[in-house]
């Protein structure tokens, strides 16, 4: 069997959640950039138009975009093989996809340019490397330029602005310590394989906050279990040659550990007041625009938001897709037994999460054509 494209990138974000996937599945694949003359003739419009990474074509010619759908597609046919089956593990894995797929982006887009970004190849390197295939690799002018386009009109819509930049540093210094505290006893999020949730993760705390040059250097220095975790999750192998228990499975009798609590406790002082913030944002644009077709194209953002954490103020723009997300974990709360929701809501009450089981949009999302449009 021939191996599939994977077109990406290995400083994208989302990339690595997919590629991830892919290596612990042991699908063979080969990676690409997505610059090519192929791409953009034969590829991008499979892609319903968007040419967003990660995006997989097999041999036969179909297309996947994007990670969410890329990881549905295998995960049907290998029988959910990364997908727990107990409750709370079930929610857990869920919410950790939406939070590492949305809820880190502040401080991946913050360190990533506005630390050191007129030093060194590394940044003008890798965009080099997405931009069209004549395009020589050693002018790294344009890369700048479009960089220094995406700290003034970019950052400010994912709240990165001077008055946040204390804000994102102290907390995501906090998250590398919580984090480091649960993979200094646990080699993935729920035991000794890795779920749905790791692979979330895995979008920011690769791709930008565990390889680029300063936020790596953070993690090596404040977190080494978390970087092990992030080479684990490279790595086809379990590598948990340093755990005592090397049992390639989660965790027996529905565990949900004092460790990960903490670090979703800790996540959900920044996650709780943006979402909510941004469902209240979108219903009302929603409620303005109801009379939108369906099968229109969502777009990334629809309008910004206001929202506090631990006593600043953020302004963002209100993204949809993070309710694209957060309702298939809503969905799977919804089909189980009455009292397994009664633990799940008592496990996501001692973590400060409860909230986000009621915060669904007035109008759903689905797939289409490659593409996520409202129903």
């Amino acid at each position: 069997m021939a191996p599939i494209t994977l077109y990406g990138s290995p400083f994208s974000l989302f990339t690595g959640r997919a590629r991830s996937y892919l290596i612990k599945a042991k699908i063979d694949y080969r990676e690409e950039p997505h610059a090519s003359s192929h791409f953009y003739k034969t590829v991008l419009p499979k892609a319903g138009g968007r040419r967003g990474i990660p995006t997989i074509e097999f041999a036969n010619g179909d297309v996947i975009r994007d990670g969410v759908a890329i990881i549905d597609h295998f995960e049907k046919l290998n029988g959910h093989k990364f997908s727990p089956s107990s409750p709370k593990q079930k929610i857990v894995s869920r919410l950790l996809d939406v939070i590492g797929a949305e809820g880190l982006l502040r401080p991946c887009m913050h360190y990533r340019f506005n630390h050191d970004v007129d030093e060194g190849d590394f940044l003008p390197f890798h965009f080099g490397t997405i931009y069209n295939e004549n395009t020589p690799r050693g002018i790294v002018s344009d890369a700048k330029e479009r960089m220094a386009g995406i700290r003034e009109f970019v950052l400010p819509a994912w709240g990165v602005t001077p008055d946040t930049h204390d804000l994102i540093e102290t907390f995501h210094l906090e998250t590398l310590r919580v984090l480091n505290e649960h993979f200094a006893e646990y080699p993935y999020f729920l035991g000794g394989k890795p779920c749905i949730g790791d692979f979330g993760m895995m979008a920011p705390l690769y791709g930008h906050l565990g390889r680029d040059p300063k936020p790596l250097s953070l993690m090596t220095r404040h977190a080494v279990r978390l970087f092990r975790w992030v080479e684990r999750m490279n790595r086809p192998e379990p590598d948990i040659g340093e755990f005592k228990n090397r049992q390639e499975s989660y965790m027996e009798g529905d565990l949900i550990p004092s460790t990960l609590k903490s670090v979703l406790k800790h996540l959900a002082k920044d996650f709780i007041p943006e979402s909510r913030a941004a469902c209240g944002q979108i219903n009302l644009w929603l409620d303005e625009n109801k009379h939108l077709p369906s099968g229109t194209e969502v777009q990334r953002s629809v309008g910004s938001c206001d929202f506090e954490v631990l006593g600043t103020m953020i302004k963002a723009e209100a993204q949809p897709f993070r309710f694209y997300l957060l309702k298939r974990m809503q969905d799977e709360f919804e089909a189980l037994e009455s009292q397994d929701q009664k633990l799940v809501k008592s496990m996501l009450e001692d973590t400060g999460m409860t909230e986000l089981l009621d915060m669904k949009l007035s109008r759903s999302i689905g797939r289409d054509n490659n593409l996520e449009v409202w129903v």
